[in-house]
């Protein structure tokens, strides 16, 4: 691969994101620099840190980078409990963007494995 941008996993994060941020504009004020800086920094981390592995050009290194990754996309989803919980969104959003995350997961998995074959 040429870029990070022509890796699906990473196309699927930027998707994510985007969609975080299209919804995050309804949140309330209040929540602008709680709830909402948090969901975004979140799911923002997950694309950045896809990038940034895939840029040490090293497969275990870039391995190591991917398990951070698939950490701030458990994140996110700890993120839209909380805008589930306090009714910043519907359930219906909530199981969308939760599925994204999971399906963002389960790409960075096989991703992984593999930089763990090729290593």
């Amino acid at each position: 691969m040429a870029s990070f941008t022509d890796l699906d996993v990473w196309k699927k994060a930027r998707l994510l994101r985007n969609n975080i941020t299209e919804i995050t504009r309804e949140f309330p004020v209040e929540e602008k620099y709680r709830l909402v800086d948090q969901i975004i920094r979140s799911s923002r981390s997950i694309g950045n840190i896809i990038a940034e592995g895939h840029g040490r050009f090293h497969y275990l290194y870039a391995s190591k980078f991917l398990i951070t990754a698939r950490g701030s996309s458990s994140e996110t989803i700890d993120h839209l409990i909380i805008a589930l919980d306090n009714n910043l969104i519907s359930v219906e959003m909530f199981d969308c963007l939760k599925a994204d995350c999971e399906e963002c997961s389960s790409m960075i998995n096989g991703y992984i494995s593999y930089l763990n074959s090729k290593a």
